[in-house]
């Protein structure tokens, strides 16, 4: 198990940026699968960003190069870079790390894009 702890989202107008941060309570190096998730009012939560132990991302659709996730190992730490924000991004996301015996989750962070 790991426990996951968001920060850094907020308000934020349209074409502006966020970077949200996942803290890891211990290693993430050999956690094969972490990403980002988001789930709006009234919708399903979906995969936003993925990242792999490997370095290897997919992105979904509605984000693709706009948003981009990485991992810092050596400091525990998942981040989403949010670049070109839209209203539409408005949503609580979720950090979650991923192994072949747990599947963690933080508790969301709020983020919401003004037009």
């Amino acid at each position: 198990q790991v426990q996951l702890v968001e920060s850094g989202g907020g308000l934020v107008q349209a074409g502006g940026s966020l970077r949200l941060s996942c803290a890891a309570s211990r290693s993430i190096v050999g956690i094969n699968f972490m990403g980002w998730y988001r789930q709006a009012p009234g919708k399903q939560r979906e995969l936003v960003a993925g990242i792999t132990s490997g370095g290897s991302t997919n992105y979904a659709d509605s984000v693709k190069g706009r948003f981009t996730i990485s991992r810092d190992n050596a400091n525990n730490m998942l981040y989403l870079q949010m670049n070109s924000l839209k209203p539409e991004d408005t949503a609580v996301y979720y950090c979650n790390a991923r192994s072949g015996w747990f599947n963690s989750w933080g508790q969301g962070i709020q983020v919401t894009v003004s037009s």
